[in-house]
Order: structure tokens, then sequence, then C-alpha cells
């Protein structure tokens, strides 16, 4: 046997005592494993310490929050004075704050305004503005470190990052307003971000002008009644798993909400409109798996749905049923068809093209389609039982020369390509592509109460 050298000796030994003080670390360690009351390893780059005379002349003279909060017995309630009061600030106990709304902290637009490292807190009703603008040590409105904590009606304005969670459990963040510095799109910082956070409820946030809302490596989260506008991802969630995304109203967005190496979690009720541009997408998949999609409208959007190798894990699904989409330039949009995905009851109307493929299908059968209505449905229904006598089939004819070529999209509707259309589906060049069968399409459109 190798002689071990003195440093993985120790390497061992630390293992091994590690392994003793704490039991059954596959039991503790694992998937299902409650760290809400374990150590909190520490992941932040050191925060830099600012002088009063780099920040900013408006905070000068202004009272530091920091000595209201060290006079504080730990859990007692704070009601500080209304005005203006000076940042940066840290929580280190128990506390609930209440601002009433006629409390602000400014940190004079350098580093990060407040940091709550404690558990069981409440912070309610400020206003958290000017933090710095480095990403390198991630300068926030609001970083939350602890557990239990209850995050709400705080307005979070002139920052870079607003409201940042790192291996937080069992919180709220309610209610809450959130708008980045007035950046560039691709240089603000994220306006909600989860990181190794799970069991928490976001719930009636407002998320503006800012960069993204996501969660990474973060599960078992609600987001539900949140509103986002003119940012990047409204959501974006990657190796999130079991995340749920209900009764959320997403527009002028670049994507609505993004699974990216997710496996499970679900979208439903939510209104997603124009998300628009070069990659303007309602929803999208990357390598997800076991998704529900249930119940949006999706409207005004570039592409619907975009979905690429998704599902991921073999033998799983993705269930798309009861959406509507509406005056999209793509429906869905296959971009790399694995099969596996089942669309059920879903409404297909004012689509430019309601179903595409990234290119050829091999085989269309793969996915599932049944009581879909489309608008372009061309049959009857003489046994008055709402269901298309004939199946709905699908074929790609001048289609396939965008699908194929996606910059000849812009002339889609241009009289030419409109005539090469007709002449194509009239008496077809070349064997045309089938896309879909839906075997029991609606034939009325069904009646649906407006989410918007």
């Amino acid at each position: 046997m190798a002689t071990l050298s003195p440093i993985a000796r120790a390497a061992l030994a630390s293992a091994l005592a590690l392994a003793c003080a704490s039991g059954n670390t596959e039991q503790q360690l694992g998937a299902n494993a409650d760290l809400s009351t374990a150590p909190r390893v520490t992941i932040d780059r050191p925060k830099p310490t600012f002088m009063l005379i780099e920040r900013d002349k408006r905070v000068h003279g202004l009272k530091p929050f920091q000595e209201l909060v060290d006079q504080a017995e730990p859990g007692s309630v704070l009601r500080p004075p209304p005005g203006t009061y000076a940042g940066p600030v840290t929580i280190d106990k128990p506390l609930t704050i209440e601002g009433g709304g006629k409390v602000v902290i400014d940190a004079g637009d350098k580093g990060t305004v407040m940091m709550l490292n404690a558990s069981h807190s409440v912070i309610r009703g400020l206003r958290l503005t000017g933090s710095g603008d480095s990403h390198d040590t991630d300068d926030s409105c609001l970083d939350v470190r602890g557990h239990h904590n209850v995050i709400e009606d705080v307005v979070v304005d002139n920052c870079l990052f607003g409201i940042d969670l790192k291996q937080v459990e069992h919180s709220v963040v309610r209610g809450n307003r959130v708008r980045s510095k007035d950046f560039e799109l691709g240089v603000r910082g994220d306006g909600l971000r989860l990181w190794y956070s799970n069991y928490n409820l976001i719930e009636n946030n407002e998320i503006v002008d800012s960069r993204d809302m996501v969660a990474w490596y973060s599960h078992d989260n609600i987001f539900r009644g949140n509103l986002g506008r003119r940012s990047r991802y409204s959501i974006h969630f990657m190796f999130a798993n079991d995340n749920i995304v209900e009764n959320n109203r997403f527009y002028d967005n670049a994507v609505g909400v993004y699974f990216m190496y997710t496996e499970r979690g679900a979208a439903r009720n939510n209104v997603i409109s124009h998300a628009t541009g070069a990659t303007g997408m309602g929803i999208g998949f990357k390598e997800a798996s076991g998704t529900i999609i249930e119940n949006n409208e999706i409207i005004y959007c570039g592409i619907g749905i975009g979905s690429d190798l998704s599902p991921f894990q073999p033998d799983s699904t993705i269930e798309v049923r009861g959406n509507r989409f509406a005056f999209n330039g793509i429906g869905l949009l296959f971009n790399s068809e694995t099969g596996g995905n089942n669309m059920r009851d879903n409404v297909f109307e004012g689509n430019l093209t309601q179903v595409s493929y990234g290119g050829r299908s091999d085989n269309p059968t793969k996915n599932f389609w049944e009581g879909n209505y489309w608008d372009d449905y061309q049959g009857f229904d003489r046994n008055r039982d709402g269901i298309g006598d004939q199946k709905h089939e699908l074929y790609s004819y001048a289609d396939q020369i965008w699908i194929e070529l996606p910059m000849a999209r812009f002339f889609r509707s241009s009289p030419v390509l409109e005539l090469l259309d007709f002449l194509e589906r009239l008496a077809p060049f070349s064997a045309p592509d089938l896309i879909l069968r839906d075997e029991k399409p609606r034939f009325a459109q069904p009646v649906r109460e407006a989410l918007s």
C-alpha cells in the first residue's frame, strides 16, 4: 500500500472525524436533507469597507441606521422615526424593523445597503436605495442570508442587485417593488436572485426595469402573483427543481419563464405577453424534464414555447395543457425533437406559424396532440359533439424555407412567399413534411376567462 503524504493523512483524518461527528452523513447530506439549522458556509466575496467621504455627499450628515440596530434588543421591534438614514446596515440578531413606508436607508452609491445575516427576522416598510455598482461584490439593496425571514413592502431602487437570497430557506419575500440602476440591460443586476435557496415564497412583488429574476440550484420555491416588466428573463431557473410559477404577469420582457436543466415544476395561470425581439420567447425549455405548463395566456410573443432537448430524462414527459397561444410569431418551436411532449386542450389562434421544428422532424408522432383548438382547422362537426369529424394534420410547405433559413422569416407575409405557399399547397413541388396530427381537434373555440 502506498504511503500517504503528511497532507493527505491530515485530510483523511479530518474527513473521518467529520463523518464520526455527524453520524449518517449520507442521510444528513442527501437531496432531502434539512439544512435550515446547519451552519452557513460563507460564499460571499468579502464586502469592501467605504469611508463616508467615499460615499455620495447626499448621505453626509445623515444619522447612521446601524446605530439604531445596535441599540435594539434581540427579538425586539424597531420602529425608527420617519426620515432618511445612512447605510450600510448589518443585522446579526433576530429583529423586526417596521418602517411604515416612511423610512429610507441610503448607502450613497457604495457597497450593499443592508445585510440580513440573522434568522427569524422581519424587514417591512423600508425604502432601500443607493447601492454600489460592482458585480464582483454583488452590490445590492438587500442581502438575505438567514432562514425563516420575512421581507415585505420594501421599495428597492437605484441598486445594482435588488434582493439577493443565498442559502436561504423557509423565508417570505412579499409585496416588494424592485427597480435596478439605469444601466444597459446586460449590465444591470438581478432584481431578485435565489442561490441554493429552498422552500421560499416569492409573492406579489414588482420587478421592473431590472435584468433577471433567477433561481439557481434552488428547489421547492413558489413564485406567485408577481409582476415583471421590461427586463430580460422574468424568471430563469437553472438546476432548480420542483418550483411552482403561478398567477404571475410578465409583460415586455425578452423571455417569460425559462426552465434550464430542471426537473418537474409547473407554470400555471400566468400571463406572458410581448416577449419579442430576436430571442423573444414566452416559455423556454433547455434539457428540462417533467414540467407541467397549464392554463397560461401566451400572447404577442416571438415564440410561444421554445423547446430544446426537452424532455431530457428518459421516460419523462412535458405536459402542455389548457393554454392559449395567440398572435405569436410561432406558437410552439421544437429545436430538437426528442418526443415526450403531450399537448392537450390548448388553443392556437392568430399565430403566424402554429407549430414549427428547428429542422426536419424525423417522426412527428413522438409528440402527442389531442383536443386542441386550431383556428386554421378545415373540417366539420356534423354530429355536434364539439370534436372535428376529421383529424387535424399540419404540414410544412413553403414554411420549410424559413424553418431551415430563419432569416427568411422576415419575408413571411410578403406577396412572393404568400404566392409560393399557395402554389405549394395547390400542387406541391416536393412531398410536404408532416409536423403534427391531432386525432380529436376541437371544432369550436373553448370559452375562456381572460387572465390578463
